[in-house]
């Protein structure tokens, strides 16, 4: 037998098949199939006349006809892989050049080859083909007016789904009259919606969408399709650009209210200040064309980019865990970028890397960039090394879209099929529609100071509704009267509703996520000082600290973890005598018991940082993870508990969006150390310190951040408590730095048993973690309360010469050179609320130690750190208090811990002994 017999044995299409295989997915072809495939591409690339390969069969000679049809599967390969290079999809600019090109050359072809029949057609589904048709058909499905980036996906599944998807039809949209109509209409309100706040509101900011208005009929096909296939809810995050425009057409936010804005009315209501128009965040129901209810829900967003998309999945998967357990995908997560913002923000690759993580996944978002190809001033060439502004989007492999914002109908096909790829497969998907922007940054600047050339060809460039007009009218579908018709109809709305408008004096701010947020209520600063019952039953505490005291019989466990148990079920139920851990442990038991959520994350929560925590048991052989906190009943809430990737910003802007969304649910982010929290700085001035003042939000997210000074250098002491101090006003944060277990207990008790939400800054201990005298008892968490001031129960008021506060960890320090002192004269009281500041209570003390002629603030941080400066702002006697602390320091400790020991004792020999004033340091001249 012929030697390379099996070369005939089967038909070409067979083999190009199989080649086509290989190309996608390597290691889905048989070995010996994919050596022989591999020799043959080095051959290839060698440029050998004649190709002898190794097989399973000895070597071969490939027949020519066969080589053709590889080369022709290499073109196709080509197309797949780089035809979004070569693309009609920049509307007002010539795309860059590319090499190598699609050119038949490149892949060993001519033009005698054009009409010639390959089988390789069958690839493309549309059978054995000549080459020219088979380009014709790769150019309208990789190169027209949408550009796909798809072949670095790993799984061959997910390729050949879009190849399939994308095969039908060459990947052009073949939609109907009464569909090409209802496109129309949507571009018509989202051009006229322009139009009209462009004559109403000369000059005015309101960052249009023009040049882009595509998106509003790509969102709508989004919306329509999605509620067919059983999505409830959207949950949306996009900033100024556009966004009046996808509130009134898309969200149905009515254009009364948006005018009233624009007029710049006063609020309704006093208690907050509120937030420029485009900045608004917004729920509505929204029924669909089908008659489905559709949950609509558009996050509000600060100026800062790209803030807004944590926020969103935070959002989202808080909606998925609470409404949606058994099916995530009825809450779809939709953002939309600008394309400098998502080139340039790091924010965005830490909410990418989110994407298929347990703690943080949403099962998929939908990323939408208005690309404007600038960024305020900039050139996108200046904006990027990146071939494209959506390249982060293939670190987790995700399909991208380019498509030409002009292109009405391509811009709605490629929605579609970014909303069903994410409904199979539960992954993220990136449009990139590429247009213009009409003005400059805002309506009010001149974009030809910086891009002359480019201002020039947009000015001559007709609006994507004209050009959908011209060709649906080219079609015979409509006539010109049809566009005005729509035109008129929409503008005579806008009027009316403009006058109505004009009838109000009041802008009233409608509440985001109204139905998550019914029964709470909002406080002001007094009102967050009054006592909220956080005790509980002693038998109920007991039978949960059983439960979490005791590791399942049939595992096993580390020597060391079995010990840590055993330890916590003697504190329990021996010496009486509850650790940090236990005390917060206890808190969470207790808050499940009574039907809330727990949910925690940061870097290294399970364990917690400094080995404390341990609410994540792991069995010694198989690792399988041990929760003990989820066993305590059927009825209970539900323990989430999750070590989070190293990141801040995007977790903290995750976190604080899911307990936006989860009231009832307590949601902490830890600070793997407390200074840790400022790569976060963005979230807790934009969100955390503002939400309520801007837009109405109440958010009861619970930062921990460890704090204390112990030697360990800069980064590792301080938690920066006087950043947080510093944006203290009126009523919206708590701030707190306990010093017992039992205390912390009632803290976060208190943050879900009130009847309001506010955001809770704790300043967590490290030492105290495991300090003797760091101990409460069962008692004190049962029948207790959270204490705003804790008094010195040791001090004889009549004895009492110097009264000093002081808060958190500072205060055993104190003690210990107090008992070492034996100075009955003095009282330490500690402050273990620092916002809303306890006043009264700090008065009445200072009453009760009427003999007392020296009143100290004690602490450890330098003069210009920590609570110092807060409590001059926030306490009118705090001005006539003995300052203790650290000198003025630019950084907050000393890397020497022999130093650092040294500033601390000068400072406690300060506070016993007013002579030894530490602020005073010789003049040198080094």
């Amino acid at each position: 037998m012929d030697k390379y017999s099996f070369l005939n044995a089967a038909h070409t299409s067979f083999f190009a098949a199989l080649y086509d295989k290989y190309l996608t997915s390597p290691d889905s072809v048989e070995p010996s199939w994919r050596a022989f495939f591999q020799g043959y591409d080095f051959g290839m690339e060698s440029s050998l006349e004649e190709l002898d390969l190794p097989s399973s069969n000895g070597t071969v000679v490939i027949p020519q006809s066969l080589q053709k049809e590889f080369q022709v599967v290499k073109l196709i390969d080509g197309y797949r892989s780089r035809g979004h290079l070569f693309t009609k999809t920049n509307p007002v600019r010539e795309r860059r050049k590319y090499e190598p090109t699609l050119a038949i050359e490149n892949f060993g072809l001519n033009d005698a080859d054009l009409d010639t029949v390959f089988t390789a057609g069958e690839i493309l589904g549309i059978g054995p083909s000549s080459l020219r048709n088979i380009i014709r058909h790769l150019t309208n499905i990789y190169c027209s007016s949408i550009g796909v980036e798809y072949m670095y996906i790993r799984k061959p599944e997910r390729v050949e789904w879009i190849q399939n998807w994308l095969n039908i039809n060459d990947n052009q949209p073949n939609y109907d009259s009464d569909r090409k109509k209802h496109i129309l209409k949507k571009l018509s309100q989202a051009v006229s919606f322009e139009s009209f706040l462009h004559t109403k509101y000369v000059g005015q900011k309101r960052f249009s969408l023009e040049g882009n208005e595509s998106l509003i009929p790509g969102l709508d096909a989004i919306v329509e399709r999605a509620a067919e296939m059983g999505v409830e809810q959207f949950v949306m995050g996009m900033a100024h650009r556009g966004r009046l425009n996808v509130l009134t057409n898309i969200f149905g936010k009515a254009a009364k209210d948006i005018f009233s804005e624009f007029d710049g009315k006063d609020y309704e209501q006093e208690i907050f200040d509120g937030d420029v128009k485009y900045h608004l965040g917004w729920t509505s129901d929204r029924m669909s064309d089908n008659g489905n209810k559709i949950k609509m829900n558009i996050a509000p967003n600060p100026s800062h980019l790209e803030t807004v998309g944590a926020v969103v999945e935070g959002i989202a998967r808080a909606k998925q865990d609470t409404q949606y357990a058994d099916d995530f995908s009825k809450v779809l997560p939709i953002v939309v970028h600008g394309d400098a913002a998502i080139a340039g923000q790091g924010l965005i690759y830490e909410v990418v890397q989110m994407a298929t993580l347990d703690g943080y996944k949403t099962h998929g978002t939908i990323h939408i960039v208005v690309n404007n190809q600038i960024g305020f001033t900039t050139n996108y060439l200046d904006a990027r090394s990146s071939t494209y502004c959506t390249d982060v989007g293939k670190v987790t492999l995700s399909p991208v879209l380019h498509v030409n914002a002009d292109d009405a109908e391509a811009v709605v096909h490629a929605s579609l099929f970014a909303l069903e790829y994410r409904m199979r497969f539960n992954r993220d998907v990136f449009l990139d529609l590429l247009g213009y922007r009409k003005y400059g940054h805002n309506e009010g600047d001149e974009p030809r100071f910086t891009q002359p050339k480019l201002y020039k060809a947009i000015a001559k460039h007709s609006n994507p509704k004209d050009i959908y007009a011209a060709k649906l009218i080219a079609e015979g579908i409509i006539e010109e009267a049809y566009v005005k018709e729509l035109e008129n109809e929409y503008k005579a709305s806008l009027e009316e509703e403009l006058e109505d408008s004009r009838k109000e004096d009041k802008t009233v701010i409608t509440p985001f996520m109204a139905d998550e947020w019914k029964g709470f209520e909002n406080v002001r600063e007094w009102e967050m000082l009054d006592a909220v019952d956080t005790k509980y039953n002693k038998k109920k505490l007991t039978a949960i600290a059983k439960v979490i005291t005791e590791l399942p019989k049939d595992k096993k466990f580390l020597r060391k973890v079995e010990r840590l148990v055993n330890d916590r079920k003697k504190m329990f139920f021996e010496t009486d005598k509850l650790d940090w851990a236990m005390g917060e442990l206890l808190a969470y038991g207790s808050l499940l018991e009574e039907g809330y959520g727990v949910r925690i994350s940061g870097q290294d929560v399970e364990r917690g940082t400094f080995s404390h925590r341990h609410a994540v048991m792991k069995v010694e052989e198989s690792e399988e993870e041990v929760l003990l906190l989820n066993n305590l009943s059927e009825k209970q809430g539900n323990f989430q508990i999750y070590n989070s990737l190293l990141s801040e910003y995007g977790v903290v802007g995750f976190d604080y969006g899911y307990a936006m969304a989860s009231p009832n649910t307590l949601t902490i982010w830890e600070a793997q150390f407390g200074d840790f929290s400022n790569g976060a700085q963005i979230m807790i001035d934009q969100y955390i310190s503002a939400a309520e003042d801007k837009w109405k939000l109440q958010n009861g997210l619970v930062m921990l951040l460890p704090h204390g000074y112990e030697g360990q250098g800069a980064e590792h002491s301080s938690a920066r408590m006087e950043r947080y101090l510093q944006l203290c006003a009126r009523d919206n944060m708590y701030i707190a730095d306990c010093t017992t277990p039992a205390n912390l207990f009632h803290l976060l008790r208190r943050q879900m048993k009130a009847n309001f939400r506010k955001p809770l800054i704790v300043f967590t201990p490290k030492s105290l973690l495991r300090h003797p005298k760091a101990v409460s008892t069962v008692e004190e968490l049962a029948s207790g309360g959270f204490q705003e001031l804790i008094d010195d129960a040791s001090a004889d008021p009549k004895n009492i010469k110097t009264l000093v506060f002081c808060t958190g960890k500072f205060y055993y320090d104190l003690l210990a050179a107090k008992e070492e002192q034996k100075r009955d004269d003095v009282a330490l009281v500690r402050l273990e609320q620092l916002f809303p500041v306890p006043a009264d209570k700090m008065q009445a003390i200072i009453k009760k130690y009427k003999h007392a002629d020296d009143v100290v603030w004690a602490q450890e941080e330098p003069r210009n750190m920590g609570p110092w400066s807060h409590l001059l702002m926030h306490f009118a006697d705090a001005s006539k208090f003995r300052i203790a602390s650290r000198r003025f320091y630019a950084s907050p400790a000393a890397g020497s811990s022999v130093r650092s020991k040294k500033r601390h004792q000068q400072v406690i020999d300060f506070v016993f002994d007013k002579t030894k004033d530490n602020m005073t340091r010789p003049k040198t001249k080094k």
